[in-house]
């Protein structure tokens, strides 16, 4: 089993910017957890991350469905869990952000 750290809150709150600070601090990558930001194109009603905001902490399941394109609870979870596993076994901390109760 690997740790995790799991910020959540509604938006606007300060979660992208102090999962920006503790991935720095603990060697962390961030893994996308809202269910708006998987999709393309919904970025300014998502208040997805900017590039130049993620001061080069890799993040991981932004922009990777169109919109018109269905996408289940169950893929996410796979996904996810694929990622907590790739992210762990390079010997950093896995940081799922997100409004999402997922």
């Amino acid at each position: 089993m690997f740790k995790v750290l799991v910020i959540v809150g509604p938006t606007a709150v300060g979660k992208t910017n102090i999962s920006i600070k503790l991935a720095q601090k603990f060697n962390g990558e961030i893994i996308n957890g809202d269910s708006v930001q998987v999709y393309r194109g919904l970025d300014i009603g998502s208040a997805k991350i900017k590039t130049e905001e993620m001061k080069g902490i890799k993040h991981h399941l932004l922009d990777i469905k169109d919109p018109d394109e269905s996408f289940s609870v169950a893929e996410y979870q796979k996904l996810v869990r694929d990622k907590i596993t790739e992210i762990s076994k390079k010997g950093k901390l896995p940081i799922i952000v997100g409004g999402t109760g997922l």
